[in-house]
């Protein structure tokens, strides 16, 4: 059985643009595969198109059906910086392994941008550069710092000081730290895209279909569902996002509430470039901006699982936003035209667990997204889809349960 949630509430801005269906069918019967994922979000729709790339047959399974978790509650800032800063995950982790996370992270954001590329993807993808401003958790000599980390991993971040910031973008803050390539694009868009691209090479989408107990074993694992219906499957994935099933480990796992608004369409009024926004304070703002203008932006988190009451806060929330947002972007009207709240799961060094679940054979996972839910996602559907084919990831270590 899963672990529950009610993964968001409110009206995401995705809800304002229009997604082609994505086709389900009822589990009527038992089945058999060779690859079961376990959910239909946007680590799921990674999942089964890598996999149906390699030639596999994969069925998959959502209790809700598909893009109805926690997929549309993200406000799709794909980067390759991971929440917890290099130099702060080097005190963490090691120098040597925190780099190569980062690098990793760096490298998933371009395979996934090539990927929309090559599979002629409409999601509104667009390349975006990436402002980290000065906060309560790092100062301006600490972003010096973090930016030299990153250089010394092969990763070109520019130092702007306060005058910097102010002439090329408008903002009033001590300093920042200026990357390129990040992502901007539609997750809703993206995910049903990844979801029918698979169906067309012959996955088999069910839903709503909702897992109960399985059994893992040498020759493969044997999943029930709380209707009757099993799937007797080679190898299972559990792409369920923050609603965990009760066999994978909660260690260093934790749940998020979260917060974030858009605003009505300004086109007239944004940035220079568009950049993505995030600070470097405890609780942050971050920001970006939709292709027809509207202004995203969220933050506010607090370490609470209390649906009821996440849901209570939104208006405050909302509100406490909405000044923030005015008080980095003066010009911009900061009111509203969407509000909504999510829960996302986090790790302490900010990285994600893919892999093999321990004792139990057969069966992956991936846990822990913070937030580069979409980044991470894409590193789990690289790692686990060589694993399955008999080959080792080089970086599998790294992101593993044993870790």
């Amino acid at each position: 059985m899963k672990r529950k949630l009610d993964l968001r509430s409110g009206t995401p801005v995705w809800f304002a643009y229009n997604v082609r269906t994505v086709a389900t069918a009822p589990l009527q019967r038992d089945i058999k595969t060779e690859v079961a994922i376990v959910g239909m979000g946007i680590s799921g729709a990674m999942m089964a198109e890598a996999l149906t790339a390699r030639g596999m047959d994969v069925v998959c399974l959502d209790r809700r059906g598909p893009l109805k978790g926690s997929t549309p509650a993200t406000t799709a800032l794909v980067q390759h910086e991971i929440d917890q800063p290099l130099s702060v995950l080097s005190e963490m982790i090691g120098i040597g392994k925190a780099q190569q996370a980062w690098r990793r992270s760096k490298l998933a954001v371009e395979n996934l941008s090539s990927r929309i590329v090559d599979l002629d993807i409409s999601c509104g993808l667009e390349r975006r550069p990436s402002l980290y401003i000065a906060g309560n958790v790092l100062s301006p000599t600490d972003l010096k710092e973090e930016a030299a980390a990153r250089d010394r991993a092969g990763l070109r971040t520019r130092y702007l000081t306060a005058s910097e910031l102010k002439d090329d973008f408008g903002i009033e803050r001590d300093a920042a730290l200026l990357s390129q390539g990040n992502l901007e694009l539609d997750p809703r868009k993206l995910t049903a895209s990844l979801l029918r691209i698979a169906a067309q090479r012959g996955a088999r989408l069910y839903a709503p279909v909702e897992v109960g107990a399985f059994e893992a074993g040498k020759s493969g694992v044997t999943v029930a569902t709380k209707d009757g219906p099993t799937i007797s499957a080679q190898h299972l994935v559990i792409a369920s996002g923050y609603e965990l099933l009760d066999s994978v480990p909660e260690a260093n796992h934790s749940v998020v509430s979260t917060w974030a608004i858009a605003t009505k369409p300004q086109k007239a009024k944004l940035w220079p470039e568009r950049a993505f926004m995030w600070e470097a304070s405890d609780p942050y703002l971050y920001l970006r901006a939709t292709a027809d203008g509207r202004v995203i932006c969220g933050g506010e988190d607090e370490d609470f699982t209390d649906e009821a009451l996440r849901d209570e806060l939104i208006g405050e929330k909302s509100a406490r936003i909405s000044e923030k947002l005015k008080r980095l972007l003066p010009d911009i009207d900061p009111e509203p035209d969407f509000a909504w709240a999510g829960s996302f799961g986090t790790t302490p060094t900010g990285l994600p667990f893919i892999g093999p679940v321990p004792r139990k054979k057969n069966v992956y996972a991936v846990m822990g997204y913070g937030g580069n839910g979409i980044t991470f996602s894409q590193i789990a559907s690289e790692v686990i889809a060589a694993q399955l084919s008999g080959q080792k990831d080089s970086d599998e270590t790294l992101f593993g349960f044993n870790r």
